[in-house]
């Protein structure tokens, strides 16, 4: 099978086209090998899509093998392969179709294989602040949905909570599907600090999904204005929540061809 890797701030995905896998190949387990950073080629997520006019359509394994309904990075990703597959050139758009719905993401700039888009990400959904038990202590998070579930709790950022109420979160009783969780800091009015656990990764550099929810939550119960920079271990995205949604700015960047040589069911 023949694949594409690529990032977005470090979260980065294997994209594989749908005309690759045969009917009998188990997906979710082909999802671990592929993924697996020692044992296979190493990525977060693996992206199945299948190109149309418009772009593609896309469907989501995590590194688990679970499936997840959107990325906002992982689309941007294979947006990315799209636009250098046809050329396309900036103020242009490609449209993703999801899980969660259609996503059109209009190129900004390229340059070599990085491409910046902005991509049209929708209205976050259920916006509430809430109180679960973790581990035995009270704490407050933001939940809500931006295509997939999100967590996210304002206040403290540091690797030692990303690891236990991060972690903890990820798979609370609250989130029967589990759930994506940001560690978010408001270091100003227009910059948002976040540390990442991913449902079905774990720890990731970046995310786009959860770039979105940590600014809606800063927006909303944390004094931010509506248009900040989302500084995570990868890099700086740009959200913007407008009247008609949420927008999110980044780059990514292609990585490599890859021909996959093990069996189809490794």
């Amino acid at each position: 099978m023949n694949l594409v890797k690529a990032h977005a701030f470090g979260n980065d995905f294997l994209l594989l086209e749908s005309a690759e896998v045969t009917a009998d190949v188990d997906r979710a387990a082909i999802a671990r090998a592929m993924c697996s950073r020692h044992r296979g080629i190493g990525a977060d997520g693996l992206i199945i899509f299948e190109q149309n006019i418009q772009g593609a359509s896309m469907r989501l394994l995590n590194a688990d093998g679970s499936p997840s309904e959107i990325s906002g990075n992982g689309v941007r990703c294979l947006a990315t392969w799209i636009a250098a597959l046809r050329g396309v050139s900036p103020g242009h758009a490609v449209t993703i179709s999801t899980d969660a719905g259609p996503k059109v993401l209009e190129l900004l700039s390229k340059h070599g294989g990085v491409y910046v888009f902005r991509a049209a990400m929708g209205q976050p959904e259920h916006v509430k602040q809430t109180i679960l038990d973790v581990n035995g202590v009270a704490e407050e998070v933001v939940t809500m949905r931006v295509g997939n579930p999100q967590c996210v709790s304002l206040g403290e950022v540091t690797d030692r909570r990303l690891h236990t109420v991060a972690s903890t979160l990820a798979v609370h009783p609250h989130f029967p599907e589990g759930t994506n969780v940001e560690l978010a800091h408001v270091e100003s009015p227009d910059r948002v600090r976040i540390l990442i656990w991913e449902r079905g990764v774990g720890p990731t550099e970046a995310s786009g999904t959860g770039a979105c929810a940590a600014a809606v939550a800063a927006m909303s119960f944390g004094g931010a204005a509506r248009d900040v920079q989302v500084v995570s271990p990868g890099g700086v995205q740009r959200v913007e929540w407008r009247q008609d949604g949420l927008y999110l700015t980044g780059s990514a960047e292609l990585v490599a061809e890859i021909r996959w040589l093990r069996s189809a069911d490794a």
